[in-house]
């Protein structure tokens, strides 16, 4: 049996007594201090749990730092305040900067051949709103919603059930629960560790007032449902117990800021949790800094405002086409910008949509030949050159160099520039009549037109389809480019109506064999390359359609493979398995990876990285570097 028990040094017994006294001592944000002083807010060593998590800062090569300050930071949404759940990175288990699991809500957890997960809490610790924050909360979460087939129709998260069925649930203690599987499922610690957690716990004291089961007044209930727009008593629970974007103000939070601001505004304010369960080294309790303000615009101008002097933090709504803008930027605000490296399989990627409506091209897209033929026939140097100033790496959509499953040949897999043998491939395929233009005729006499569609985000996706059209044209097909906003995007991309999608590659290009290799099988419906076989495999077969590709049918299959051994040696093997076939078999046409991301922030701003790696999925962008530990420098 293996098992994995995690403690943070100085979490338990008399060794934080120091710590906490320290903490008594070591001053009082200046940003409480009318609460306090009013006492509705009580003393911070009564508000942090018994034994906090300490931050080594200085172990970490940071410095310790001082409390006040005000973050801004710019919004394509009203949606994107999901930014502050996965900068603020608070998980019940989290990753440190080298992508290992440490307890972080947690005092600790156990692992048992990722069957039997034991987690413990930290005695004290307490929710935004001073409640306790104990197992009663795991247990509302397991009984009252995940059990309740009106809130959770579906049975639950598809990571709570792995082979079919949800585990087994135990309540040991007032501070322990255990959630215990038959067969392994190694996807749990990751899912609550990623960018959108996991959701197995929430706070019950508050969230009971909207659940059928314990508000027993029901004009109180059709009175709540009324101000809030909710048709049914679910669909309030959920709109109200909404953590990962927090858009109600008044439900408490674990996350080291909490938003103050309700829907609809065009400004968001989130304040520091006074109740945050870390500490540094000196007894100060994090976060240092008191607030983040974001503000909404659109997202075509976000490089814009930040090159203004609008933004004092800026990491998304930026590309590196703006980076000479925001470098300028530098000569006349107090702002610096870094670069980061991206840490996705690629930076730009194109996705042949093998559910596309159209009958012929879904049966060419579906053919190897032609993912091969258009992959073969880009001449990634050029885009390189041009749009990434020969900074990024030319490579197939796969894990870095910075990953411990890379190997070569899955990044050179048909990415070297050979227009003839594209041509041979396409010939092969049947694609030899071609009109007076020279662009190649379908079998049903159509020309062969492919459109890309992307999301409009990024000024680089058009200029790199610019270069990619001409060297299609090469290979006699032609290339025409359409805009959508995100959400008309996906939905044309789950009906078929697209045919082929620009967008990121893998979403998490460092991982480890211990982190589930879903992003390189059908799993989600947001996948554009095979939206309704995602759609299929996330709804348990109740919608969309299982693959009818034997290649992709087998990425399921070895995806459950993982999902069913403890070891991670075979874990290895599995992982490699689906990487070269994945990359042997192009289902997505990554172009550059390797990239880099500017980061621009407050010259002031203090304990960011000059670099890093940076990503959705596992970095959690900014979060695995914990901006509750960021702070102004005075001059």
């Amino acid at each position: 049996m293996v098992t994995r028990r995690i403690f943070l040094g100085g979490l338990v017994g008399a060794a934080i007594a120091p710590s906490v006294l320290r903490a008594q001592q070591a001053g009082e944000p200046e940003f409480l201090k009318e609460q306090l002083a009013s006492g509705s807010l009580p003393p911070m060593a009564e508000r942090l749990p018994a034994h906090p998590r300490i931050v080594n800062l200085k172990e970490m090569g940071l410095e310790p730092g001082s409390y006040g300050g005000t973050v801004r930071t710019i919004i394509g949404s009203q949606r994107d305040i999901r930014f502050m759940t996965i900068y603020g990175y608070a998980r019940l288990v989290g990753y440190d900067k080298h992508l290992q699991f440490q307890p972080d809500i947690l005092a600790d957890f156990q692992s048992e051949d990722d069957t039997v997960f034991t987690f413990t809490l930290r005695e004290g610790h307490k929710w935004s709103d001073g409640q306790p924050f104990t197992a009663d909360d795991f247990r509302y979460w397991w009984e009252d919603v995940i059990l309740n087939d009106k809130l959770t129709p579906g049975g639950g998260a598809l990571e709570l059930r792995p082979h079919g069925s949800l585990p087994r649930f135990e309540m040991l203690d007032a501070l322990t629960v255990r959630y215990s599987w038959e067969k392994p499922n190694p996807m749990f610690l990751p899912t609550l560790a990623g960018p959108i957690p996991l959701v197995i716990v929430g706070p019950a004291h508050y969230l009971k007032q909207f659940h059928k089961k314990y508000q027993p007044d029901q004009a109180k209930m059709e009175q709540m449902m009324q101000a809030n727009r909710a048709k049914k008593w679910q669909d309030l629970h959920i709109k109200m117990a909404r953590s990962y974007r927090p858009e109600n103000p008044d439900l408490p939070t674990l996350d080291p800021w909490h938003n103050r601001t309700p829907l609809p505004a065009e400004q968001f304010v989130f304040e520091r949790n006074p109740f945050f369960h870390r500490v540094d080294e000196t007894g100060r309790q994090l976060p240092y800094l008191d607030r983040f303000i974001l503000n909404v615009s659109s997202s075509s101008i976000i490089a814009a405002k930040a090159g203004a002097g609008e933004a004092d933090l800026q990491a998304t709504g930026i590309d590196f086409n703006d980076y000479t803008f925001l470098k300028e930027a530098e000569k006349r605000f107090p702002v610096k910008v870094d670069l980061w490296k991206v840490a996705r399989g690629s930076r730009i990627t194109l996705l042949p949509n093998l559910n596309c409506a159209d009958e012929v091209w879904r049966g060419l897209f579906r053919d190897v030949r032609l993912r091969r033929a258009l992959s073969l026939a880009i001449d990634r140097h050029e885009i390189n050159m041009v749009a990434f100033y020969g900074l990024g790496t030319p490579s197939a959509d796969t894990v870095l160099p910075d990953s411990p499953l890379f190997k070569q040949e899955y990044a050179d897999a048909f990415v070297k520039f050979d227009p003839d043998e594209a041509n041979r491939l396409l010939d092969e395929l049947g694609l030899v009549k071609r009109g007076d233009d020279g662009i190649r005729l379908l079998p049903d006499g159509r020309r062969a037109e492919i459109t890309v569609e992307t999301a409009g985000e990024s000024n680089l996706d058009t200029d790199v389809l610019e270069l990619v059209h001409d060297h299609w044209a090469n290979i006699g097909l032609a290339l025409y480019t359409r805009t959508s906003q995100r959400d008309v995007f996906r939905n044309r991309a789950m009906s078929g109506t697209i045919m082929m999608s620009i967008w990121y590659g893998l979403d998490n290009g460092v991982p480890t064999a211990d982190m589930s290799p879903s992003g390189l099988a059908p799993t989600l419906d947001d996948q554009l390359q095979w939206p309704l076989w995602g759609m299929h495999y996330l709804s348990a077969g109740q919608e969309g359609t299982a693959p009818d590709l034997p290649e992709a049918a087998e990425l399921v299959d070895l995806l459950g493979q993982w999902g069913s051994t403890a070891k991670f040696e075979e874990r290895q093997v599995i992982w490699h398995k689906m990487l070269s076939l994945y990359t042997q078999q192009v289902f997505s046409i990554g172009l550059i990876n390797s990239t880099l991301q500017p980061i621009l922030r407050a010259a002031k701003l203090q304990n960011m990285p000059a670099k890093a790696l940076y990503g959705f999925d596992p970095t959690s962008y900014l979060g695995i570097y914990m901006p509750d530990a960021f702070w102004y420098k005075e001059a």
